[in-house]
């Protein structure tokens, strides 16, 4: 960080160049603040940093109302430690990967890199303890992106190897993120970052429908 300053007597803050650290600053004022910093910057993508969890997601909310042209990513941290004997929580494994998939999908539509594979302005809220947890590189969340639409052909065989390669878990019925579950011709699939499970019908080896 190349500043901290209390941001309430420093009409200058945002003229600064490179990283801002606010320090006593009432949390509404945090992502007050955050909101404009954005919108006055050319729009690329931006990280906030907040406490904890609970700020993190209060912000996300605040700065989805904000700015709803930006797609707000949440980046929580894992609720575990490596090699401990519980697993990490299904959702925030879900949520994890999908703004790290997200992010992994080129630069931002406005950034001067941008091509014709450009993804919208991104801004990350996250947490301190999360930014201190290592994430797989950008060019394999890259490559492992699945993208199927109805008349696409993919035997349900290879899209299970997928599934399992990519950490997804098989299961009776489909009922958290990051589970699926194979019967016959049909395929229930609880991607990331998805608000429900979606079915995939095969007719074949072509999807014939996705619900």
């Amino acid at each position: 960080m190349k500043d901290a300053t209390p941001v309430l007597i420093d009409p200058t803050l945002f003229d600064r160049p490179g990283r801002i650290l606010l320090t006593e600053a009432p949390d509404g004022l945090v992502w007050q603040l955050a909101a404009e910093f954005a919108a006055g910057r050319p729009k690329r993508d931006l990280v906030l940093v907040m406490r904890d969890d609970a700020r993190m997601a209060a912000a996300a909310d605040a700065l989805k109302v904000h700015l709803p042209e930006a797609e707000v990513l949440r980046l929580p941290a894992w609720d575990c430690l490596p090699y401990d004997r519980a697993s990490p929580n299904g959702m925030i494994a879900a949520e994890r990967m999908d703004t790290l998939t997200r992010l992994a999908g080129g630069p931002a539509a406005d950034d001067p890199k941008a091509g014709t594979g450009s993804r919208p302005r991104a801004i990350v809220v996250t947490t301190v303890n999360a930014l201190a947890q290592r994430v797989p590189p950008r060019e394999s969340l890259a490559l492992a992106r699945l993208r199927l639409e109805p008349g696409h052909r993919l035997s349900t065989e290879r899209l299970v190897d997928y599934l399992m390669h990519n950490g997804y878990v098989r299961a009776g019925t489909v009922m958290e993120p990051g589970e699926f579950a194979v019967r016959g011709g049909i395929v229930d699939l609880f991607p990331a970052g998805e608000p429900d499970p979606v079915r995939l019908d095969f007719f074949g080896d072509e999807v014939e429908a996705i619900r």
